[in-house]
């Protein structure tokens, strides 16, 4: 029976956990065993004891935990003593950061493991339910519109009272991904005005579907402005100037600017300038999504709060599907447990399949090597 270990997250800052007692049942349904080391899910507020409701064994240590698993689930990548625990050929699924954390890639491989970056799941139609970015996304893009009304301090919906009337707030969301449109559609529920913008073309239906005004220079480039794979391509310097002139005059009068834009393997696009958040009145909020990757606005800092001289507030969380973690979790396990079909044969051997398609664009590192395309030196 092959054995599935679930441990403690041990980077910085990260709440969530890798499974929780409904997919810890479902991992036992499909005939595997699973072990979790104890207090994987405090920060989920999930207690040891569930676990062992759901038939988990309960480990004391990374040795313990991790020793004979045949599958080690994560959030983040695996730290040192996890990867030494690891037996030869062991499977390792997780958010590696691949790009960016070449060391920990380096260490998997050199432990013999087979590493799969949850990133890097293809985006195709039967992928839908493993995508770990859009479900962690759909969350962050929530959480960032519920912690840039806390720190404006003032409401977001219209209100009409006695004492006269409350303006609405007035909320720009940045990119128009998967994040972008739930912040889009939260702000909305709240009450807020809300415009938004992206280079995508196809966006701009989604962004009026949700009640909301779309913004962009809609020439040549911006028509062709999508990958195949549904990402945004990176922008020339001259669409650049002219949305960037087309905004300008758009964030000064807003209260809040949400921005979650981001190339996979890049660095964040540069969205917000230093003249631009100097334009904006005192008491606004930017809420930057890409700060882990270098940020969309000037300035940001990963995890502070920036108050400029003309008290303009820059929030750089880079973790907020952690800071709503027991759903952020709940959606991440199950997608692990969509990936882990794919370890099976038909017949129900544990065999996984590496050149099935969507294993292939995911394995980075197989036989002792690193071996995805675009992270061979």
């Amino acid at each position: 029976m092959p054995v599935i270990a679930v441990t403690k997250e041990r980077r910085a800052g990260e709440t969530r956990v890798a499974a929780t007692p409904e997919t810890v049942k479902k991992f036992i349904g499909a005939g595997y065993s699973v072990v979790v080391e104890s207090g994987a899910g405090d920060g989920a507020s999930i207690p040891d004891a569930d676990y062992e409701a759901a038939g988990a064994t309960l480990a004391k240590s990374v040795k313990d935990a991790v020793g004979k698993a045949d599958i080690l689930f994560k959030v983040r990548g695996p730290e040192a003593d996890e990867i030494k625990a690891l037996k030869p050929g062991a499977i390792v699924a997780a958010t590696l950061n691949p790009y960016q954390d070449r060391a920990t890639l380096d260490a998997l491989a050199a432990q013999g493991a087979t590493a799969f970056a949850m990133e890097f799941v293809p985006r195709i139609t039967r992928a839908q339910v493993m995508d770990v970015l859009s479900s962690q996304a759909n969350l962050a893009g929530y959480r960032a519109v519920i912690e840039g009304a806390e720190a404006y301090g003032r409401a977001l919906p219209m209100m009409m009272t006695a004492a006269g009337t409350v303006a609405p707030a007035k909320v720009f969301i940045m990119g128009v991904g998967v994040a972008g449109l739930q912040a889009i559609a939260t702000a909305r529920r709240l009450g807020a005005v809300v415009t938004a913008t992206d280079v995508r073309p196809a966006t701009k239906e989604q962004v009026e579907s949700l009640g909301a005004k779309f913004i962009a220079v809609e020439d040549e480039e911006f028509q062709n402005a999508q990958t195949a794979g549904g990402y945004a391509k990176e922008m020339s310097k001259e669409y650049q100037a002219k949305q960037a002139a087309l905004t300008s005059s758009h964030i000064a009068k807003q209260d809040i600017v949400i921005t979650t834009a981001l190339i996979p393997g890049r660095p964040a696009p540069r969205l917000i300038t230093a003249e631009q958040v100097a334009s904006m009145k005192p008491g606004s909020i930017i809420v930057d999504l890409a700060v882990e990757q270098g940020g969309n606005t000037e300035g940001a800092k990963p995890n502070e709060t920036v108050v400029t001289a003309n008290g303009v507030k820059i929030l750089g969380f880079t973790n907020l599907p952690g800071r709503i973690a027991a759903d952020s979790s709940a959606l991440y396990a199950r997608n692990l447990v969509a990936f882990s079909e794919l370890f099976k044969t038909k017949e129900g051997a544990f065999a996984p399949d590496l050149e099935d398609e969507i294993l292939k664009a995911a394995c980075v590192t197989h036989g002792g090597a690193v071996v995805h395309p675009s992270l061979k030196a």
